[in-house]
């Protein structure tokens, strides 16, 4: 029998899993259950394929590119320090199902169902039976270890709490390469094997950077900040999320058991604070496309028209204004409106002002520079990553093609006035 399992990754080439080490037997049992194989059904970058074209990736796959990620840090890590070899079941766990909570599009049903994903697949591992029996076999405390490593606010003293959860953790490492290979752009191109080699232990046990690896760390969080401002904050993904967004506030608000829904997607939309396992898994991306293809057949207005525009790719529009003064978007927000309902949209559905922020680099201490004698906090160490640091904001007019050009001429008299 083969004991080596080789999964052809476009970003780490062969991950290969060995059936004679154990925590490497457990990845694979983990692996296939359902709520993993699950994963297969959700892309990665949710809405992101409408624009580019390529981000058809799915959580799965980046799911296994983090485990890869953490395990060649541990490699890297546990021949500094012997005792770090304790957390390897962990590590490797935690990285692996980190993502098992996403619903359909990824981050983009946080905002339409109202989850959080991080609390979800705390609650799958800890209380969802394949997961946690798997789990429970290679160590007693590995459930809690790992479940704790999701929500927690523990100080980052933990070096897992660090390489899971933080600012520049394992699934940073993979998304950046991943996403960007995805989607075609340049930006992405993250120094990883120099990040791993520069990795290392603090005074305090916590994870640290070599003074080697701070260049490669600027540049990995220069390109988190572009791929955040050109991909993920992308307003073509913004329109996409704020239909979907309006399709399911308006069948839980208005129309209830006036259109059809399968019972599963029926409690998602109703009563998400209710969902069991197995109604919580039943639903992904493919899940969610069937109702939307139904509903752009059979639902009744304004469902049907907001459908289409979805599946078809015959968006509403949108135009930044963050430029102008709130008391400028608010007028602007006034006159779409009003040529919305002139125009038989309505103008609660069909327009409105999406406002964005983008958290800059959040220290929080996760990651320190020691040099053997100097440990310092990461942005003390380099004046690029102390600007990084600074949070921006975005805001977006949203509303229908129709009228696009009245939009644009209010959009230029407005930026005239002082």
């Amino acid at each position: 029998m083969n004991k080596k399992i080789i999964f052809h990754d476009p970003i780490h080439k062969a991950i290969v899993l060995n059936k004679s080490k154990d925590e490497e037997l457990m990845i694979l049992e983990l692996i296939e259950t359902f709520a993993f194989q699950r994963l297969r059904r959700i892309k990665q970058l949710g809405t992101a394929s409408l624009v580019f074209h390529g981000a058809e990736a799915s959580r799965f796959t980046h799911s296994l590119g983090v485990f890869n990620v953490a395990r060649k840090i541990y490699n890297k890590l546990a021949d500094e320090r012997t005792n770090f070899k304790d957390y390897k079941f962990v590590l490797y766990g935690a990285a692996l199902l980190h993502d098992l909570g996403h619903g359909p599009f990824s981050h983009t049903s946080e905002e339409i169902f109202l989850h959080r994903h991080e609390s979800w697949s705390k609650r799958l591992i800890q209380e969802y039976s394949p997961i946690q029996s798997i789990l429970r076999k290679y160590g007693e405390n590995t459930v809690e270890q790992i479940a704790d490593l999701f929500t927690s606010k523990t100080l980052f003293t933990n070096p897992i709490k660090t390489l899971i959860s933080s600012e520049i953790d394992c699934d940073r490492l993979d998304y950046l390469l991943r996403d960007s290979y995805n989607t075609g752009t340049k930006y992405g191109l993250v120094d990883l094997e120099r990040i791993i080699s520069a990795l290392t232990f603090g005074p305090d046990s916590s994870i640290a950077i070599k003074p080697k690896g701070v260049m490669a760390i600027e540049h990995f969080l220069v390109l988190r900040n572009i791929m955040y401002r050109t991909i993920y904050n992308h307003r073509i993904n913004e329109i996409c999320t704020w239909i979907l967004e309006k399709i399911i506030s308006t069948i839980r608000s208005k129309f209830n058991k006036k259109i059809w829904i399968d019972k599963y997607l029926y409690k998602w939309i109703h009563t998400p604070e209710k969902l069991d396992f197995e109604e919580f898994l039943a639903i992904d991306d493919i899940s969610l496309g069937y109702h939307l293809n139904v509903w752009k057949e059979q639902a009744p207005e304004p469902i049907s028209t907001l459908c289409r525009m979805f599946l078809n790719r015959k968006l509403l529009k949108a135009s930044d204004i963050s430029t102008l003064d709130n008391i400028k978007k608010l007028e602007l927000l006034a006159f779409a409106k009003k040529k919305c309902d002139e125009n038989s949209f309505d103008s609660n559905l069909f327009c409105g002002l999406k406002e964005k922020k983008f958290k800059g680099f959040e220290s929080n201490n996760s990651l320190k520079v020691w040099n053997g004698n100097l440990f310092i906090n990461l942005e003390d160490s380099s004046i690029l990553i102390k600007a990084l640091m600074n949070s921006q904001r975005s805001s977006l007019i949203i509303y229908p093609e129709v009228i696009r050009t009245q939009i644009k001429e209010k959009i230029s008299l407005l930026k005239t006035l002082k």
